[in-house]
């Protein structure tokens, strides 16, 4: 499976490259998903032409190439992956898209020199925590991606993606205890302690919980971002839903609504959308256009600011 951060955010990467490599990518996974996988590897190669840096984007291009059966392909991205920071040893030997890779001898070694890179660089990770943080990760993207499965098959108001989201919000009550002990222990933990998706798992699981205590951790999450222990980008997200929360208008243009009349998804209510880019290059965010054609929206701010009246009175109904 591959391994996607879910969560109406990532489009985080370089300013200078990121709107056109990280739009190719989004094409690559739309492709993954619909289960077209020579597409979805044309594009990842597209790509790669013009960024080599994310060893996830690597991790999940590889698993398209195990899937079209260019073992080859596959193995070179992985490997690729790992020289680009991707680490989670775990998964990878569990992840259903690459077993047929397994009985390739390239398997083995590929496996062996991740656990070898993996040890080395957590040498001095808090190896409890971090397993502790992962099991939650997983936990936590699992049902959100039998959820995004259920909407794309059943429809946005189906029996059977009303009862995932049940089973959601159970599961993120259970993962909000288990992190909330954690912060309240630990603080922040960076990356440098229990790895990149360890740390990130914080933010999920604060982001997918209710306002209050988004109130509460934000003032921590905020001080993170100082000293390097948490990202701007992701913090961009949480000042977003918490300002959302409070009844006002959030800042980065990172949280979709969704309209059952027209079934159509729909930017909620931005403030300043004139000046909407700036502010998320300086948080590591790409242009607000690219990141929205993930839900089939077509940015244009003058059209926007005209529909923005409809879109509070819309948002008031719904409080």
């Amino acid at each position: 499976m591959k391994l996607f951060i879910t969560t109406f955010l990532l489009f985080i990467c370089s300013f200078t490259f990121g709107q056109t490599y990280k739009s190719i990518i989004a094409e690559a996974d739309v492709f993954y998903n619909n289960k077209e996988y020579k597409k979805s590897v044309k594009k990842y190669k597209e790509a790669f032409k013009l960024e080599q840096k994310s060893g996830n984007d690597f991790y999940n291009a590889g698993c398209s190439a195990a899937l079209l059966g260019d073992n080859k392909l596959a193995f070179n991205w992985l490997n690729l992956a790992l020289k680009n920071g991707w680490s989670n040893v775990r998964h990878l030997k569990t992840d259903t898209d690459l077993t047929t890779l397994h009985t390739d001898k390239k398997w083995g070694k590929l496996v062996s020199e991740m656990q070898a890179v993996v040890d080395k660089r957590e040498a001095n990770y808090d190896k409890p925590l971090q397993a502790k943080l992962l099991a939650i990760f997983e936990d936590d993207q699992q049902i959100r991606h039998q959820y995004i499965a259920a909407e794309k098959e059943f429809g946005h108001q189906s029996k059977q993606v009303d009862s995932l989201g049940k089973i959601m919000l159970y599961k993120d009550s259970i993962n909000l205890i288990k992190v909330t002990e954690i912060l309240d222990k630990y603080g922040w933990v960076g990356s440098d302690k229990v790895g990149g998706q360890a740390n990130q798992t914080l933010f999920l699981v604060i982001q997918h919980s209710d306002l209050e205590t988004q109130q509460k951790y934000l003032p921590l999450m905020r001080e993170a971002v100082k000293i390097g222990n948490a990202s701007g980008s992701a913090l961009a997200l949480l000042e977003d839903r918490v300002a959302l929360g409070e009844g006002k208008r959030q800042i980065y243009g990172s949280q979709i609504g969704y309209d059952n009349e027209t079934n159509k998804n729909y930017i909620l209510p931005l403030d300043d959308p004139d000046n909407v880019d700036k502010r998320r290059a300086e948080v590591g965010l790409g242009l607000l256009a690219e990141y929205v054609k993930r839900w089939d929206i077509i940015w244009n701010v003058e059209e926007y600011k005209k529909q923005l009246p409809e879109i509070e009175d819309k948002q008031k109904q719904q409080e």
